[in-house]
């Protein structure tokens, strides 16, 4: 013990002798920021906020050469103006937390567009190094990058790199420590003309006196926010009347003489800058064959095969999500059945068994069953953003899109809420227009995401067997088809207005490192098992309280005033059938028997019996709860060897026809999203207004819908 606590000293000592290095990791999107992230912190990384926002903040440690570096994942941005969430968090932490040293990751096969973003960081007087990443790619395109002399014109070293492949992540390591050490700032200032650096000239004074602002920010940085009319720097500014209206006038001097926008001019003039930077130091040694990404484009984003193209990938998606899932879903199925028996063997009978073996092994259990099934679909999602495909997909919808007033970009959330709606929601703020914000926000509720893939494969296997495949990708189809629907309704009706013109990036297509996209499957698989540790958790306790006891208001001698069929059992019943029905007499006559009573009269023409309502109520808190309510409705009574699995159970029940289970994943597909997801759409709209109307609207859809499908299906007396 003594040991052990000495070891623990030790260490701890050792890690306070280290000197600490911060290190900001910034960079555009689809620069391979992200994969260098991964490559030098591994494992050991944080996922939080940025306080005050809901922007997720990423921090990795690395222990290199006695020093302990901390590296902090800001948000992929292409310039730090002013226009976006992501552009706001990044500059204001270069800005506010003063990290030791930038790296600016840098694709070297877009050079010209990478260093707007290098410029506008050396601006913030910060020590830069530039990671000259994916140079594989570069070397095969014939192009040649002069990497000292654009070390000495940018003033800032430049390392090359290959993130995906961990080349040259231990130079750039050395190079952060060396630049570190060094402890010197070059500062490199971007002319912008006689006008605009005599009005920086007159400012800086002013800025200088000023305490706030010199304190806080570079005196020539915020001349330049001002004359661009900054709206953050702008309003900081406000309470100095001298330097607001001499900034305002420099900017009318400015517009007037040369006749165009402070803002576009300083832009201009930046670009300016990087174009001279790359003609001096990019050479094409030969000129290349038209590169693989253009070659597979010809096919992947073609006009006319595009979109079936894209289609047949998601149906492939979801035959794989099935086809392989159901294996160790079995295995693990079994393996919480042998634990609930064992635990049933060991401990007394009564309320404590019950809660443990009914409410926590069936309800925690019922849902962990389907791990293998969300971890496949976070792997094929997680291999098809990594090699570029997504991109291409919202680049595909992007004429559909635009034939409902929003654009391809709209797209990207959607695609992201297949994995969860709570991260897909916070991407909309990607989007510059309000209204196209809200609109893509409110219909993301509408994509089947990862929580509710267990009720599609509990279903689906149950009364689809052959189909489950074709089942479940027909019900992710229709969910995009009605979410397109309900934008056309919103936009025409209420966020009419032309939509922001955007062009629309396509990465180079990538191989993606397995180690990348095993990480990405992992991180978002924490956050199922997280969520099935604590919500799921809680609300299958909840279940099994309110399935076993009965109400205060209900005495004994009332007990079996609920109508049941339990009566009419007849003595050629298999036991399973008994023991079934005897389950479903105790639930209903308990708190949830009676809540679903209740309710049943309005959910009675989608084709729900009381014992689905209460399935859907508890379904609010998150969606995997379904499937552990089924449980708990379908499993109570004794466990043991003879006790039906819950796809039997549900295949005995006479009211659960193939019909009634297809009209349960169209309303699981549709009705009020999640707790978590309600939570952060309040906080990215900042109005209960359009939560309340999202529960709304998405409840009263769904009963629609799936009503429409239910009495239709009676009609053409399909089963």
């Amino acid at each position: 013990m003594n040991l052990k606590a000495n070891n623990k000293s030790n260490t701890d000592k050792k890690d306070s002798e280290r000197k600490k290095i911060v290190v900001a990791v910034a960079g555009n999107p689809n620069s391979g920021k992200t994969t260098l992230f991964n490559g030098i912190t591994g494992s050991s990384q944080r996922v939080g906020n940025y306080p005050g926002v809901t922007v997720e903040k990423k921090t990795g440690h690395r222990i290199y050469k006695n020093y302990n570096i901390t590296f902090v994942d800001l948000p992929g941005t292409y310039s730090l103006s002013a226009y976006s969430l992501e552009e706001m968090v990044a500059r204001d932490y270069i800005l506010s937390e003063k990290p030791d040293v930038v790296v600016d990751v840098i694709d070297s096969s877009n050079l010209e567009r990478n260093l707007y973003l290098a410029s506008q960081i050396l601006e913030l007087d910060v020590p830069m190094i530039m990671a000259l990443n994916m140079t594989d790619e570069v070397r095969k395109l014939g192009i040649r990058i002069d990497i000292e002399l654009l070390t000495q014109l940018l003033a800032s070293p430049a390392v090359e790199t290959v993130a995906s492949r961990e080349i040259g992540l231990t130079d750039l390591l050395d190079t952060i420590i060396e630049v570190v050490e060094n402890s010197t700032v070059t500062n490199v200032n971007i002319n912008y003309g006689e006008e605009m650096e005599k009005a920086i000239t007159e400012l800086i004074p002013l800025i200088e006196k000023n305490e706030v602002l010199s304190k806080k920010y570079p005196s020539r940085w915020t001349a330049l926010k001002l004359l661009e009319n900054d709206p953050e720097i702008t309003r900081m500014a406000e309470e100095d009347s001298q330097i607001v209206e001499l900034a305002d006038n420099q900017r009318k001097r400015i517009e007037k003489r040369l006749g165009d926008d402070t803002e576009l001019y300083i832009a201009d003039r930046r670009y300016g800058f990087v174009n001279g930077i790359c003609k001096e130091t990019v050479q094409t040694v030969h000129k290349s064959r038209k590169d693989v990404t253009e070659k597979i484009d010809t096919v992947l984003a073609n006009r006319v095969l595009g979109l079936p193209i894209f289609l047949f990938m998601m149906w492939a998606t979801f035959q794989l999500t099935f086809t392989l899932g159901v294996y160790p879903m079995d295995w693990l199925d079994a393996g919480f059945g042998y634990l609930g028996d064992f635990l049933s063997s060991v401990m007394p009978e009564g309320h404590f068994q019950s809660l443990i073996v009914d409410g926590i092994i069936g309800g925690v259990g019922g849902v962990l069953i389907f791990l293998p099934n969300i971890l496949l679909l976070f792997l094929a999602i997680a291999f098809l953003e990594d090699t570029g495909y997504m991109a291409r997909a919202a680049f595909i919808m992007d004429k559909v899109m635009h034939s409902i007033g929003l654009h391809g970009k709209s797209f990207m959330p959607m695609l992201i809420g297949f994995g969860c709606s709570v991260p897909a929601i916070m991407a909309t703020r990607g989007l510059e227009n309000e209204k196209d914000r809200l609109t893509t926000m409110l219909i993301i509720p509408l994509m089947s995401c990862g929580a509710k893939l267990p009720v599609y494969v509990l279903l689906a296997g149950a009364f689809f067997p052959e189909q489950a495949g074709n089942i479940i990708f027909l019900i992710y189809i229709f969910g995009i088809l009605l979410a397109i629907f309900v934008a056309m309704l919103l936009k025409k009706f209420y966020f009419h207005g032309p939509g922001t013109p955007f062009v629309m990036e396509l990465p180079p297509y990538r191989v993606p490192t397995l180690k990348s996209v095993l990480l990405h499957m992992w991180r978002r698989a924490v956050m199922y098992l997280q969520k099935a540790g604590t919500i799921i958790l809680a609300a299958s306790v909840v279940v099994w309280f309110i399935t076993t006891f009965p109400p205060p208001w209900a005495s004994s001698q009332n007990e079996n005033a609920i109508p049941t069929q339990g009566n009419m059992i007849s003595e050629n019943v298999e036991q399973a059938d008994i023991e079934l029905q005897t389950a479903s007499d105790k639930i209903s006559n308990s708190m949830a028997g009676h809540l679903g009573r209740f309710i049943e009269p309005v959910i009675k023409p989608i084709g729900f019996d009381w014992k689905t309502g209460i399935a859907l109520i508890t379904g609010f808190a998150a969606k995997e709860v379904v499937v552990s309510t089924l449980g708990t409705v379908y499993a109570l009574g004794e466990t043991d060897e003879e006790s039906v699995e819950l796809k039997d159970a549900l295949k005995r029940d006479p009211h659960f026809t193939p019909l009634v289970a297809f009209c349960l994943m169209i309303f699981t597909l549709i009705y009020v999203p999640c707790m978590a997801a309600m939570a952060v759409l309040y906080r990215e709209s900042g109005s209960m207004k359009w939560t309340w109307f999202t529960i709304g609207y998405t409840t009263l859809l769904a009963w629609i819908v799936t009503f429409i499908i239910y009495q239709g299906g009676m009609l053409l007396n399909v089963s």
